[in-house]
């Protein structure tokens, strides 16, 4: 996937990747799939294809490209999932508040569903990588005003759709009320998919990230956010690609992204990049997934201290702070709400630690650590303490 600020040259870069030299491990007969999320993208002229919305079209014999308009992609899919509210909210009467007024919602009246209309976009995304066709798939993320909110977006979304009906009141409605089911069915593939994108994203044996950005203060700025959210979101970050600037800039980047990313500078070109010839020339390579897990998805937990009730868990992970005063911690349910410079991202606690509330929690070298306590309403007792408990509760009797 490539990320980027708009005019820093996102597609250009991801463009010349697929036309470009072959990577390490690639052979002739590999077939890429090239993905633009911009309705606006001028991929396709500088490839020298008619494309089509939503339908791949063949570059070259090993290279084809995929448009996606993320608001066709929002009506194609609304279409079902408002049969299924439609046809729940007819049989059962009225179920819940919203039901009745998103099933009267016409796909072609759509203009925008905040966190829906970012996930099945990822979706489709997700249906061309896992479908066998493809050797590699490059995602071109330009033309998305913050394109690390767009892959938030499916981990977000699954915790606001569990947030306002939680799974376990999803099944009770769908065993007391049949007609219930074909809803709670629909919403709970939603949530699947929101956690199948959302584990696909942090998986580096599956994905690599690549960063493009310009070079100058701005640059640099958005670089380090963008470094700090990808950290929060596990992200596998494998390149830095800086489009133009000195030596000087090179090193501070460098210097910024740390040993295990790679820094590569894009030459500047005087020809305008309108076909494959001339993209090529860019000698743009990917990186394949590392297969190293970054940030929140190599978070360690540990037993530091105690045990049973008595314990001290501590999980930390490295994350980049560039306003430490803007760090924010919250909980919901099984989430960790995680506050870095203004970009909020839920992470999903370890099953031990969901019984757990947070005691404390410390920022320093690079690393943040957060210490979790049993909480006793919920933590699992064994059979002494429960005789213990019981003989205390008759006592107060």
């Amino acid at each position: 996937m490539l990320l980027g600020p708009g005019g820093d040259g996102v597609s250009v870069v991801a463009a010349a990747a697929a036309v470009g030299p072959r990577s390490s491990g690639r052979s002739a007969s590999d077939h890429t799939l090239l993905i633009t999320c911009d309705r606006h993208s001028q991929t396709a002229n500088r490839l020298g294809v008619y494309s089509k919305t939503a339908v791949p079209v063949e570059v070259s014999s090993s290279l084809s490209l995929l448009e996606l308009d993320p608001l066709a992609v929002t009506e194609q899919t609304w279409g079902e999932f408002a049969e299924a509210l439609s046809m729940t909210q007819s049989h059962a009467g009225p179920i819940l508040p919203v039901v009745s007024s998103l099933a009267a919602v016409a796909p072609g009246e759509l203009i925008s569903l905040p966190g829906v209309e970012d996930l099945l976009l990822l979706r489709r995304v997700r249906d061309e990588a896992t479908s066998g066709r493809w050797t590699s798939v490059i995602v071109d993320c330009s033309g998305q005003r913050d394109p690390l909110a767009l892959l938030r977006a499916p981990a977000v979304l699954s915790q606001a759709l569990n947030r306002l009906w939680p799974r376990h009141r999803r099944l009770a409605a769908a065993s007391e009320r049949p007609m219930m089911a074909r809803l709670t069915s629909a919403v709970d593939q939603l949530d699947g998919d929101c956690r199948d994108i959302a584990a696909l994203l942090a998986d580096p044996h599956t994905t690599a990230a690549h960063l493009v950005v310009g070079a100058g203060s701005r640059s640099m700025a958005v670089l380090t956010a963008q470094l700090a959210s990808a950290a929060l979101m596990g992200l596998p970050v494998r390149t830095v690609f800086v489009s133009g600037g000195d030596a000087a800039d090179h090193e501070r980047i460098a210097a910024l992204a740390g040993d295990a990313i790679d820094v590569v500078a894009v030459p500047k070109v005087v020809d305008p990049l309108d076909r494959s010839g001339r993209l090529r020339k860019l000698g743009v390579t990917l990186s394949a997934p590392g297969g190293r897990p970054f940030g929140s998805a190599a978070a360690r937990v540990d037993l530091i201290a105690g045990s049973d009730l008595d314990a001290i868990y501590e999980m930390r992970w490295h994350q980049p702070l560039p306003e430490p005063d803007r760090l924010g911690l919250g909980r919901s349910d099984d989430d960790l709400l995680v506050t870095v410079s203004g970009f909020r991202y839920p992470v999903r606690l370890p099953s031990v630690l969901r019984r757990c509330v947070v005691t404390e929690a410390a920022w320093e070298s690079g690393v943040l650590r957060i210490r979790f306590a049993p909480n006793p309403a919920v933590w699992p007792q064994k059979p002494e303490q429960k005789k213990t408990a019981s003989k205390k509760s008759v006592r107060k009797t």
